[in-house]
């Protein structure tokens, strides 16, 4: 993995057990590059949505958004870096997005967009929203977050709040399904696995790696 990883704090604990292959390990590299168009096909067959399997006491509702747009004929999406001085996730690589503020988000769909054009100066009406996906619970900043895919044909000039992100992110999903970018671990007695992606320069883990997995496994799953 030369080049691959970044500076994001991962809290390893001192038992680590290797995972298992990626979803997509089936996947001959050739048939990596997926268009657009696949992605839409994909998205029109998602199964419907699914509740967390856990929720914290006092979780916040939240949406984050999954922006896919194509560059040389190849699906591409859109992930920020926050910066070192925000109050959690410091440095991490994360979807745009945030908690539902209340009188002015109705749904976690809402907030998603919201935050995209707030993060990214990405309008809402650029996006075209495909999918809801399966909702995911966080343990420490106690959020529910559902995410939304956002196919986005026109790509408008993005520009990032330097308050709220450091970094915009343009990644070809071929990148993600390479077999040098994905691994999983398992920690100590937990029997969910961690996944990481390991991206030149940086590394995508936690909740975002949790989407990105579920989503690409999905988009790559066999009819």
């Amino acid at each position: 993995m030369s080049g691959r990883g970044g500076g994001q704090r991962i809290p390893r604990p001192p038992a680590v057990r290797v995972g298992g292959p990626a979803p997509w390990s089936h996947v001959p590299p050739d048939e990596r590059r997926l268009t657009l168009a696949h992605v839409r096909e994909r998205c029109a067959a998602l199964p419907p949505p699914q509740p967390p399997p856990f929720e914290m006491p006092g979780s916040r509702p939240a949406g984050v958004l999954v922006p896919l747009f194509e560059s040389g004929g190849e699906a591409h999406v859109i992930l920020t870096k926050r910066p070192e001085t925000m109050p959690t996730h410091q440095g991490e690589i994360s979807f745009p997005g945030g908690g539902l503020h209340h009188g002015v988000d109705m749904t976690p769909c809402d907030a998603a967009l919201r935050e995209a054009e707030e993060e990214i100066a990405l309008p809402p009406g650029a996006v075209d929203v495909v999918a809801e996906l399966d909702t995911l619970a966080t343990v420490g900043s106690r959020f529910t977050i559902t995410p939304f895919v956002g196919i986005v044909d026109a790509l408008p000039p993005l520009v990032p709040n330097p308050r709220e992100v450091v970094k915009i992110l343009e990644v070809p999903l071929s990148e993600l399904l390479d077999d040098e970018a994905f691994h999983e671990e398992y920690w100590g007695s937990l029997d969910r696995a961690i996944s990481f992606f390991e991206l030149p320069g940086e590394t995508v883990w936690g909740a975002t790696a949790r989407v990105l997995v579920a989503f690409l496994a999905h988009l790559t799953a066999r009819p």
